[in-house]
């Protein structure tokens, strides 16, 4: 601070220290960041929330279908729940599912990047015939495989000169919908292992080889731990996607739980108690069930690579 001739005092402006404008310049972010993200928010909110919280009160009361007015009757609709016996097959036939659909998926899926990753000719057309029926619809592949399992007239039993009944015996109709699920799905962790293949450095092959590695050394010790969190990623989405499996199931089997109700699934049994039976209330508590147990799938997933992280440091 100084004082002039005239006895004015004059104070200096206080530079600006980098800090301080970075934090500036961070709010700022902020602000304009957040008209950005605004409208995903309110979309997130209104379809994803507010149906949540919605659900959650429903799993409540004794709501029905047709918009009466819902008593409050606590855990009633939890305690039923748990006790209903068809409910606990149909998330066993939803895990059994899951058991056999997840390990073949993710090697199918590994065999296919490997071989499109290495063919020389016609690369484009081999990535196309393996992700294209990802592209299709669930009720397109389905009808599908519906037409190839059919008993009578079904090339599946014609080309193999077989008379195995896939969609009217119940220790063949959970493995129609997994070989459905296989073709349909597969090529979209085929792209996924494709794309880290595709990253994984040229010249680490280049200097195994020149140490006398073969093809085998190399993808064990080279392919395999490159790939290590493309597949975990791969095991995780198939995990969750799997056990809410319900077009493939549904449709196959012309909108039926399947032979002897042994391919009803939770997603279905949910949607028959709110649909069918009128059960809102329940059908919610059900979901609310569900909700909580993939939940802990993807909480589980998570804790389980966070430690393998850890332990790999």
């Amino acid at each position: 601070m100084t004082t002039t001739g005239a006895g004015t005092v004059v104070r200096p402006v206080r530079a600006t220290t980098a800090a301080e404008g970075a934090t500036v310049r961070r709010r700022q972010g902020l602000q304009h960041g957040g008209w950005f993200v605004a409208p995903f928010l309110a979309l997130f909110a209104l379809f994803v929330i507010w149906p949540l919280l919605r659900g959650l009160y429903l799993s409540f009361t004794d709501a029905n279908i047709s918009g009466d007015g819902a008593h409050f009757i606590g855990l009633d609709n939890y305690r039923e729940a748990l006790k209903d016996p068809l409910m606990w097959d149909s998330l066993g036939h939803s895990a059994y599912f899951t058991l056999l659909v997840v390990p073949c998926i993710t090697v199918l899926a590994f065999f296919l990047a490997m071989l499109a990753h290495h063919i020389e000719h016609g690369t484009w057309l081999w990535r196309l015939c393996f992700f294209l029926p990802f592209l299709l619809p669930s009720t397109v592949a389905a009808n599908l495989w519906q037409w190839l399992f059919n008993p009578g007239t079904g090339m599946v039993n014609h080309v193999f000169g077989i008379g195995t009944p896939w969609l009217t015996d119940k220790s063949y109709a959970m493995l129609a919908i997994v070989i459905t699920t296989l073709w349909w799905t597969a090529g979209f962790s085929f792209l996924l292992y494709l794309a880290a293949l595709q990253g994984i450095p040229a010249h680490l092959y280049e200097a195994a080889e020149l140490d006398g590695a073969n093809a085998w050394h190399r993808m064990v010790h080279i392919t395999l731990p490159m790939l290590r969190n493309i597949t975990g990623l791969v095991l995780a989405l198939q995990i969750l996607a799997s056990l809410q499996v319900f077009d493939q199931a549904v449709v196959i089997q012309d909108f039926g739980p399947g032979p002897e109700e042994s391919t009803r699934t939770f997603v279905q049994y949910t949607l028959e108690q709110g649909f069918t039976s009128y059960r809102v209330g329940y059908a919610s508590a059900v979901s609310i069930i569900f909700f909580v147990l993939i939940a802990a799938v993807a909480l589980a997933r998570m804790r389980l690579l966070r430690n393998r992280e850890e332990g790999g440091r």
